[in-house]
């Protein structure tokens, strides 16, 4: 197995300083992310290899930039190079603060301009996220729960697969609440409404531990994958022409809650976003053909 193509598995005696550095890093991560950023570092080792270069000692940021050149080139969206470059840049700058390397030659290195002002994402509107709602309940109990959970409760597709039975089962003040491991390995409790508390106790059934959410055919718990392909199963069935993602309910969330009047503030906690910035991008993007100038621009030259 070649050493630059592959970063696992090796023993440490047979690892290259770059693998050691790029095992190491990759160590402050799981999951999905730990697998995005391998595949991300496997591309860029295998870049260095079939220019002869070590992919840690001597890189100057010239060869970075020539790297982030031939990403483009290959066809990737600049927001998609900015992605591909993320674990390239903490390679280097952990590799940097290890004493592994006498400087950063990613830190200056320049990327592709993305504006993020707006999240693109194609939400619901209020009566297709009821549509939706509805619809789920007929098809199984499992995928109803599904699309309460990411609809109303705002979680991502990873953090809904992973709900479990016994994770609900507490009340606090009142409320029945929902623990959670979310996005960088964050805690969360979220209270949970009689109707979506409703529909997660139709799952239930009569079990009283294990995953929640389970495949309809095999009773297998459902992971990310599974999530993707049952909601787009839903919104088929809505009639919803546009492709829906789980993350497309999440926006929903969000952006059905701030139309309700829920405070920007309040709309962050619902999201779990650590910085509001981030919920100001679907503040933007609701208000932007809702609230346009030129609604109003129209409306004056008509007279109206």
């Amino acid at each position: 197995m070649s050493g630059t193509t592959a970063l696992l598995p090796f023993q440490p005696t047979e690892m290259s300083p770059a693998q050691l550095a790029a095992v190491s890093y990759l160590a402050r991560y799981s999951g999905h992310t730990h697998r995005l950023y391998a595949s991300q570092l496997r591309r860029w080792f295998a870049w260095c290899e079939n220019h002869g270069l070590d992919p840690l000692q001597g890189i100057q940021r010239a060869h970075i930039e020539l790297y982030i050149r031939q990403l483009g080139d290959s066809g990737l969206m600049d927001s998609s190079v900015v992605t591909m470059m993320h674990a390239v840049r903490g390679f280097f700058r952990f590799a940097h603060i290890d004493g592994l390397i006498v400087a950063d030659p990613a830190v200056y290195a320049r990327l592709p301009k993305v504006h993020r002002d707006e999240s693109r994402t194609q939400g619901l509107d209020r009566l297709e996220l009821i549509r939706f709602l509805q619809v789920a309940q007929t098809l199984t109990v499992h995928h109803g729960a599904l699309a309460y959970l990411l609809g109303i409760n705002a979680l991502r597709a990873s953090e809904a697969a992973a709900v479990r039975i016994e994770d609900y089962a507490e009340t606090l003040r009142g409320h029945r609440v929902l623990h959670l491991v979310g996005k960088g390995n964050k805690p969360a409790t979220m209270p949970i409404t009689v109707p979506v508390l409703r529909v997660l106790e139709a799952c239930r059934s009569q079990r009283s531990t294990g995953s929640l959410i389970l495949r309809p055919v095999s009773g297998n718990p459902i992971d990310r994958r599974d999530a993707y392909r049952m909601v787009a199963r839903i919104a088929k069935v809505a009639g919803i022409p546009r492709h829906i993602s789980p993350h497309s309910l999440r926006h929903a969330a969000i952006t059905n809650a701030l139309d309700a009047g829920v405070p920007l503030r309040d709309a962050q906690i619902l999201a779990r976003h650590a910085d509001p910035r981030t919920t100001e991008h679907y503040d933007r993007a609701r208000g932007n053909l809702d609230r346009h100038g030129v609604h109003f621009l129209t409306a004056y030259v008509a007279g109206v």
